[in-house]
């Protein structure tokens, strides 16, 4: 009798579930051929009918993880402007365990990224298109009045996401001082320095170095020497 036929496409779905399984236990460190195989209970043979390198595993890895990334919740644009750019970089960080989860996954993958020149060029490739989807808000917030007409979207696109994504691995590696509410608060008070200040109009936006300024002015003294620390 012969066999019952594979259904190649169910099958690659289970592979599917059983990479982000893994993903989601041990990160990219942890993804190999071995542990997604016994993470279905079969054999690795059976695996690289699919994946037939490690390579091919992470890339398809990644496709997942980018998936889950553009399907994920996300919380109501009260309007547009900078009102709508909050809610879009509050949606980045690790608030709430799912997305505690996906960017644990995600900067577990630039230790690979960095070390392919194929995986190198499609995590540059992702920033261009955060950026860009940061950019429209940006364009608003300038027609509404909340940034100056001459405001550097560009540059203040790719200060947002640095920006956010600095705060995204602060918040992984020190939960404790970064709790949703400090995360939250950060993400307010960066976007309170673009609103109140000529700073998209500059190279080095002042408004973001103003507090550092002050306490730099304060620390010297009359003859303008810097007084002891």
């Amino acid at each position: 009798m012969p066999p019952a036929p594979v259904d190649h496409e169910s099958r690659r779905e289970d592979v599917s579930q059983a990479v982000w399984r893994v993903l989601a236990a041990k990160g990219f460190g942890g993804l190999t051929l071995r542990a997604v195989a016994a993470e279905m209970d079969v054999s690795t043979g059976l695996l690289m009918h699919y994946f037939p390198t490690k390579r091919a595993l992470v890339v398809h890895a990644l496709e997942l993880l980018e998936k889950s990334s553009a399907e994920r919740p996300r919380r109501a644009r009260p309007r547009e402007g900078l009102a709508a750019l909050r809610a879009v970089l509050l949606d980045f960080l690790p608030i709430g365990r799912e997305n505690t989860a996906r960017n644990r996954i995600w900067v577990s993958s630039w230790d690979l990224a960095l070390a392919d020149q194929g995986l190198h060029a499609d995590q540059a490739e992702r920033y261009v298109r955060i950026r860009a989807a940061v950019r429209p808000h940006l364009e608003a917030a300038v027609a509404l009045g909340e940034l100056p007409a001459a405001a550097d979207l560009d540059q203040l696109a790719t200060m947002a996401v640095a920006f956010v994504h600095g705060l995204v691995v602060q918040a992984l590696f020190d939960p404790k001082r970064f709790p949703p509410k400090a995360q939250t608060a950060a993400v307010d008070r960066f976007l309170d320095a673009l609103r109140t200040s000529d700073a998209a109009e500059s190279e080095h936006p002042p408004a973001l170095l103003t507090r550092t300024a002050t306490r730099r002015s304060a620390s010297r003294t009359s003859d303008g020497r810097s007084a002891p620390g």
